[in-house]
């Protein structure tokens, strides 16, 4: 899974764009975290929130890390182990980071809309302007925060940009309720025109739901 600036500063214990993403998440509410890494969004959302949350975490550290801070996770794939669970079962999906790691990106958002009433997807953006410029004048595929890995041991293997994913959610129909675009420390932008956007946000972030 993409990782993220560790080094931003936290509000209430949590990466700011994690904060982003439980400012979305109604109190009291169903939430599945899929790709929940060590739990923080998770374990934040259950103290804040007061969330019924359950987590699925590829790694095995990574469970072992929410099970002893007394989180209801499991081990599982995003990409074969959501199709087990029942439509409709949460209130939101939440997807962190995570989707540029998955086989079939397309077929697991059909799933996160599934499973949840809503999804709230978010993503390294790779129309970000300083990923265009190390590439064109560079040569080599671009590192930057939000995508730090190395071309030959990234997890990333379906690499998309804010307009590409605003694309799928269009064919898909897929209703939109909420974009934001963030900057390197995970901060919104605040509202700004769509190829803007693009272009200077590093991190995408959807709320999204089934029409």
């Amino acid at each position: 899974m993409a990782d993220l600036n560790q080094k931003t500063v936290p509000r209430d214990g949590i990466r700011v764009d994690l904060q982003l993403i439980a400012d979305m998440v109604a109190p009291g509410t169903r939430v599945l975290d899929v790709g929940c890494g060590d739990g923080a969004l998770l374990d934040h959302l259950v103290r804040f929130k007061q969330v019924d949350g359950r987590g699925m975490e590829l790694s095995q550290a990574g469970v072992n890390a929410c099970v002893a801070s007394g989180l209801s996770v499991i081990q599982g794939d995003a990409d074969t182990d959501l199709q087990h669970y029942p439509s409709g079962a949460f209130d939101y999906v939440i997807l962190s980071q995570t989707l540029p790691a998955t086989r079939s990106p397309r077929d697991v958002l059909e799933q996160l809309l599934r499973v949840g009433k809503r999804a709230i997807v978010s993503f390294p953006n790779f129309a970000y302007w300083r990923v265009r410029m190390r590439l064109l004048f560079g040569g080599h595929m671009p590192q930057t925060e939000a995508l730090p890995h190395r071309w030959y041991d990234t997890p990333n293997i379906h690499l998309c940009t804010i307009d590409d994913f605003r694309d799928l959610c269009a064919e898909m129909g897929v209703v939109v309720e909420k974009a934001l675009s963030l900057d390197r420390r995970g901060r919104t932008l605040g509202l700004l025109p769509l190829p803007l956007a693009n272009l200077i946000g590093e991190q995408g972030l959807f709320l999204l739901r089934r029409k």
